[in-house]
């Protein structure tokens, strides 16, 4: 063929028009071949496949394909509830394992429930309600084999925290309820509506960085909030910020308890010691999981035994026996508080969701098991849509619980309904048991809970790695810190997105050059042995290319061109003649980005210089032929690789007189 054939074709006659140049300059020749255009689809089409690269990429429903529909159903019912799938199969032999990792967490779900609730500023009872249902409504619904549910820090000290703002659990307890079921109903309704609608990624923007500082913020916040019970202090501050939490601790310094002291101070440090013990050496998981209910007990005997004489130490006293009573009809969807409950609600959801998936996610790859978020986003949602109507909170996959969970030997989701059955057990019979259980023993679990989420080596890695993550990290940490939990997180969020936007509308852009003997193009900055090809400019744009960033684009490609030319003056070189645009990583671009790239043409056609573009992919390749702007760069302004492009052009040039 001619050196002037036409080399864009259409996918669906599945021909190459091939030429090969009568010489090359920068390596041995090479066959040039055309661009193909992606096969052609109807809009309707276009739409779909776009849609279900979006909302569907796992294909969720591959496996009814080609089924009858009596199988349909079976598979159907299995995807809703995953408890058929596996249920057939259960035997005896994985119930012990279950059974045995049930009661273990049982053992940690049943003082961090109390101790979680009155972080929520719940009643006690409250965290325990939450440690029954949700738990029986995963093991039908979830997909995770090792995910114990229940509530979690972080969670009940944002509720806590969002509500308490707004209303005092003191002074207008059943308001608080109200709020806090409402609150966990909008939750549930979100989750779920996430997880039909497929919108998990909208999770994607409490980013890795961002939950590593607002962790550790929370975490701070929280054990300082817990000098209150550790120093017996009676009058303490409802505020969560560091200086006011602080500021209270040394100006009730007349209300300290040495005996409240000596007491929490002694069960931390023993707490420390078994999660410490178990962090060295993981197949004595059992004994910082046993360790929070062990100070339970012994602390509750202490008590007991010195009642006379324990004068001072605050207890939590009675809590009522009993299955959850019903709360729906605390369900408020109206009235002055309801903006409160649903921003707690979304806040509380989302921050759950985040913290649940990951655990889910984590533990299944240990096992190689996959776990499907959306089906787990439905799972987490519906349960606390139920919760909410049973007198429970905010529920999730806790990381200490199925951490033991798993190391415990967990084979299913059968260990949350044996957890669920040792909590019903409490509720009905050993209520009475934790009447002389001192507040302080609480706090000094929740520090022992909390301390574990302060991740000082991943904020290293942040620092090392990338400096805006660290940034959105330490926005994270100080603005719970010093401003508030839901304001600190809202920072962090919106450092997050400006990092996205700022690597949107100002993308990477990289000169390239051949690395000799091959036909291979990499940046010249990165490879010293790359070199420049005479009068040629290669150019990589590493983003897609749309209206945010097509003005930023044309500037920095002009700049090149005036460095490129001040460099090849400086150092005696052949004149540029042509700019090669490699647009391998320009995986989308709109109609700002298209009269951005014909508007560099015309002004490089002034200056007596060639733009060609080399490999679009398909869909770029598309509209540039659909908006007729492949026409204008006629037969020689495209390119499958760069290497084409120069050894075709360089065979050009040296063709004409």
């Amino acid at each position: 063929m001619g050196v002037n054939s036409n080399r864009v074709e259409d996918f669906s006659s599945h021909e190459t028009s091939i030429r090969i140049p009568s010489t090359n300059t920068i390596s041995p020749p090479m066959e040039i071949h055309s661009v193909c255009l992606p096969p052609k689809k109807t809009t309707l089409q276009k739409l779909k496949h776009r849609l279900s690269e979006i909302f569907f990429p796992d294909d969720p429903l591959y496996r009814f394909k080609n089924q009858q529909w009596c199988k349909k159903l079976i598979l159907a019912l299995q995807f809703l509830f995953p408890i058929l799938q596996w249920g057939p199969d259960y035997n005896l032999k994985l119930f012990r394992s279950d059974i045995i990792s049930g009661l273990t967490i049982a053992s940690l779900a049943i003082p961090q429930g109390i101790s979680y609730a009155k972080l929520a500023n719940l009643p006690p009872i409250v965290g325990l309600y939450s440690s029954f249902v949700p738990p029986l409504i995963y093991s039908i619904l979830g997909s995770s084999r090792h995910l114990g549910v229940g509530p979690v820090s972080i969670a009940s000290l944002v509720m806590g925290s969002m509500l308490g703002e707004a209303v005092s659990y003191s002074q207008d307890p059943i308001l608080y309820l109200e709020l806090a079921f409402t609150a966990t109903f909008f939750a549930g309704l979100f989750q779920a509506s996430l997880g039909l609608l497929r919108l998990g990624f909208i999770i994607d923007f409490l980013s890795k960085a961002t939950l590593v500082g607002f962790m550790a913020g929370a975490a701070v916040i929280v054990s300082l909030q817990q000098l209150k019970g550790l120093l017996g202090i009676v009058h303490f501050t409802s505020k969560m910020q560091f200086i006011p939490v602080m500021s209270s601790v040394f100006n009730q310094r007349d209300e300290w308890s040495w005996k409240t002291v000596v007491m929490g101070f002694s069960f931390l440090v023993f707490l420390l010691t078994t999660r410490q013990i178990s962090m060295r050496k993981p197949k004595l998981f059992w004994v910082s999981a046993a360790a929070p209910l062990t100070s339970v007990i012994l602390s509750t005997l202490i008590v007991f035994c010195l009642k006379s004489k324990a004068h001072g130490i605050s207890i939590i006293g009675h809590l009522p026996k009993g299955l959850n009573p019903p709360s729906s009809n605390m369900l408020s969807f109206n009235g002055p508080f309801l903006a409160v409950a649903i921003k707690t609600g979304l806040v509380t959801g989302i921050l759950s969701l985040t913290e649940g998936i990951a655990v889910g996610r984590t533990f299944a790859a240990l096992k190689n098991y996959q776990v499907d978020g959306n089906k787990e986003m439905m799972a987490i949602g519906f349960m606390n849509i139920a919760g909410s109507c049973t007198s429970c909170y905010v529920t999730t996959g806790s990381f200490s619980r199925s951490a033991v969970n798993y190391n415990a030997g967990a084979q299913s989701a059968v260990s949350n309904v044996v957890m669920a059955s040792a909590v019903l057990v409490t509720l009905l019979f050993l209520m009475p048991l934790f009447y002389y259980t001192p507040n302080v023993i609480l706090a000094a679990i929740i520090i022992t809970a909390v301390i574990g989420l302060i991740d000082y080596q991943a904020a290293f890695r942040l620092w090392k790695v990338d400096k805006l993550d660290f940034l959105a990290c330490s926005c994270s940490f100080f603005g719970v810190l010093f401003i508030s939990v839901p304001l600190g997180l809202a920072i962090a969020v919106g450092v997050s997105v400006f990092k996205i936007l700022l690597h949107v509308t100002r993308p990477n852009t990289v000169a390239l050059g051949n690395i000799p003997g091959t036909h291979i193009y990499q940046s010249l900055n990165r490879y010293r042995e790359a070199l420049r090809v005479s009068s040629f400019l290669i150019l990589a744009v590493e983003s897609p290319i749309y209206f945010a960033n097509s003005t930023y684009l044309q500037e920095r490609i002009l700049r090149w061109i005036r460095e490129e030319e001040e460099w090849i003056e400086a150092n005696n070189e052949s004149t540029l003649k042509c700019i090669i645009l490699d647009m391998t990583a320009v995986t989308a671009i709109d109609t700002s980005g298209i009269d951005m790239v014909c508007e560099l043409r015309k002004i490089l056609e002034k200056q007596s210089l060639q733009l060609v573009l080399a490999n679009p992919v398909g869909s770029v390749t598309e509209k540039l032929h659909q908006s007729k702007v492949l026409e204008s760069f006629g037969l020689n302004g495209l390119y499958l690789t760069v290497g084409e492009a120069i050894a075709d052009i360089s065979a050009l040039w040296k063709a004409q007189p």
